[in-house]
């Protein structure tokens, strides 16, 4: 597994923990750590975890050759 694919399963985990967060409390950390959901820096937040989503999408079809 490379650093780039760490890096998207890390911000996906980090992204679910925050969908987690608004469905069961109504509270987005990201848009509370960045000034709100329409902030610049939020939604370039959402953007890249979102990107770090289709990356992973790869990873169930990428057959790294190692078998159990």
């Amino acid at each position: 597994m490379s650093v780039l694919d760490r890096i998207a399963l890390a911000l996906n985990i980090i992204g679910g923990i925050n969908w987690g967060l608004v469905g069961i409390f109504r509270f987005d950390l990201v848009a509370w750590i960045c000034g709100g959901q329409s902030s610049v820096f939020a939604r370039i937040i959402y953007v890249v975890v979102a990107i770090s989503a289709l990356w992973c999408i790869a990873l169930l079809f990428r057959d790294d050759g190692e078998r159990a």
